[in-house]
């Protein structure tokens, strides 16, 4: 069963993704000191939060979640923070050591775990250890899941600040409004995608959430795992599946380097649909979740379409 909200964001850019300023009104308290691992869960909350919050995002912009490595300085974040958000599921873990480092005594979010109304996407564990299997953690790419992560955002925000909860809820709703605009949005236009060339193949394995919402079909990744290349073999395999299925088109992310995927698209004349957003906002104007969001998918449904 699918939830029945939906999504959109805009988001400052930047290591730290802030809405700056304090909560409003004479004599008010500091703002709410919240560190995201990454600038999408930082835009939720700068939508949700306004003026009430300071959010850091950990990984800048336009950088990798599964490959980012943490520097000692990335600790001092936390001294004052009120509240953690991550995405678990395997994502970003190394945000807890962090946190731990700290000392730091802020609840941590994890904003995909056991998420209301959502399927889980199982597969092979990114270690590739034979029967092992792991959750996709990629769902913020539906949007209507995206939509669960800013619910949660507002209950966690309110719990910390009751006093700013009427506005994290009034912003919220708002907020969601304009994502289930999205999703409809999102769905009308590759639903307009023949039958016939909605089979695609992924750089890395982060679409399965997205094409499951908007009737496309994965047939594989070009990168099982981030930061490890595949085989010869694996390649191999993949150009095989890619002839016997009829791929219409490679996804390629603006975070990774694309030439494999190019590579592969000389090998089997499939084209390929480059500089998609994933795991980050990238640079004005692919500068929030919404905004990253009607650029895959306008980019992927012209490309399937021609």
């Amino acid at each position: 069963m699918r939830p029945t909200l939906g999504i959109a964001i805009p988001l400052a850019l930047g290591l730290a993704v802030a809405a700056c300023g304090s909560p409003a009104g004479s004599g008010s308290p500091a703002a709410v000191q919240v560190v995201a691992t990454t600038t999408i869960y930082a835009d939720f909350v700068t939508q949700v939060g306004g003026e009430r919050v300071e959010v850091r995002s950990l990984v800048p912009a336009g950088g990798e979640v599964h490959t980012f490595d943490p520097r000692p300085s990335d600790v001092t974040a936390f001294t004052d923070a009120d509240l953690v958000f991550m995405n678990g599921l395997g994502l970003d873990d190394w945000v807890i050591d962090l946190v731990g480092q700290a000392g730091s005594k802020a609840p941590v979010v994890r904003l995909a775990e056991d998420l209301p109304g959502a399927v889980y996407l199982q597969g092979e564990a990114e270690d590739g250890h034979a029967g092992e299997t792991a959750i996709n953690p990629h769902l913020w790419l539906n949007v209507r899941y995206a939509a669960g992560y800013v619910e949660r955002v507002v209950a966690e925000l309110s719990e910390v600040d009751p006093d700013g909860a009427d506005g994290y809820r009034g912003r919220g709703d708002m907020y969601l409004a304009a994502l289930d605009e999205l999703d409809t949005w999102a769905r009308e236009q590759l639903g307009a995608v023949p039958a016939e060339s909605r089979r695609v193949v992924s750089l890395h394995d982060a679409f399965p959430y997205f094409a499951d919402a908007y009737g496309l079909e994965l047939v594989g990744t070009v990168i099982e795992v981030p930061g490890q290349d595949p085989s010869v073999g694996e390649i191999a395999d993949l150009i095989d599946a890619i002839r016997e299925t009829g791929v219409s088109a490679i996804l390629s992310e603006a975070q990774f380097p694309g030439g494999l995927a190019e590579r592969i698209a000389d090998e089997t004349g499939v084209q390929v649909v480059s500089d998609l957003y994933s795991d980050s906002v990238g640079p004005a104007p692919q500068d929030s979740y919404e905004a990253i969001i009607r650029w895959d998918v306008e980019r992927i449904a012209a490309a399937l379409q021609e």
